[in-house]
């Protein structure tokens, strides 16, 4: 089998066709190897405003040509697009391979980046996720089904506009967040799994994206989860509240 992960990232880039795709960076490999893959690369491009000349518009463009449903699929995708444009291309593509006659079960979806510190590319699995988009926040979602989270200690974690994190609707400072986490984890310690749910304003780039999952990751462990439902939002489109994402 052909096997990803030995490459070495210098520049954290990758190159298709000679169009390159800038990739996020974090200090640790999740996950460093991947077999029988095929690779999706989302480019960052821009085009001309049919409205106003003198501006730019980013578009994203898909190269989804090589994606055999019944293999891992590995997600390239260039830090720089906003995931306004990313989540509904990645949404389309689990839906297609989801719903192949070919599709295998056990194969996997990964997002990739580079490992900054061993200098090597690695992957996010994300497989199990399934994206609430535009309109949706977890707040929300949670009382909605709230006969099923009631077994939970439930955090909303909201990753704003801004890039600024929030617990529960209190600001909680990007170097606190893990010990935040892990100490409420252990202060309840009543047998209840504590789920953390991940929210993200749709104007984050796709870089800041996955630097907020794996901050997430990173606080988790036998006694703390992350949802399989991960709120990607349009600010404008959220329910009035009058309180604080």
């Amino acid at each position: 089998m052909k096997k990803l992960g030995s490459v070495i990232v210098l520049l954290s880039l990758f190159s298709c066709n000679n169009t390159e795709v800038l990739l996020p960076q974090e200090n640790v490999s999740v996950m460093k190897e991947i077999t029988d893959h095929s690779p999706i690369y989302m480019f960052f491009k821009t085009q001309e405003n049919p409205d106003f000349k003198e501006k730019l518009d980013t578009i994203v463009e898909v190269n989804r040509k090589n994606s055999i449903s019944s293999t891992n699929w590995v997600f390239n995708i260039d830090k720089r697009l906003p995931l306004k444009l990313v989540i509904p291309e990645v949404m389309q593509l689990q839906e297609k391979k989801k719903s192949s006659s070919h599709s295998k079960v056990g194969t996997m979806n990964v997002f990739t980046y580079s490992d900054s510190v061993a200098k090597n590319l690695a992957f996010f699995p994300f497989t199990d996720v399934q994206y609430k988009y535009s309109k949706h926040f977890s707040k929300f979602f949670i009382k909605s089904h709230a006969e099923h989270y009631r077994n939970y200690h439930n955090f909303t974690i909201n990753f704003n506009k801004d890039n600024k994190i929030t617990v529960d609707g209190n600001d909680i400072e990007r170097d606190e967040f893990i010990e935040f986490i892990k100490e409420f984890a252990n202060f309840t310690n009543d047998g209840k799994i504590t789920m953390l749910h991940l929210n993200f304003d749709n104007r984050l780039t796709y870089e800041q994206y996955i630097q907020n999952k794996i901050l997430a990751w990173k606080a988790t462990n036998a006694e703390i989860q992350l949802s399989s439902f991960e709120f990607v939002y349009d600010e404008k489109k959220l329910p009035e509240c009058g309180c604080k994402l």
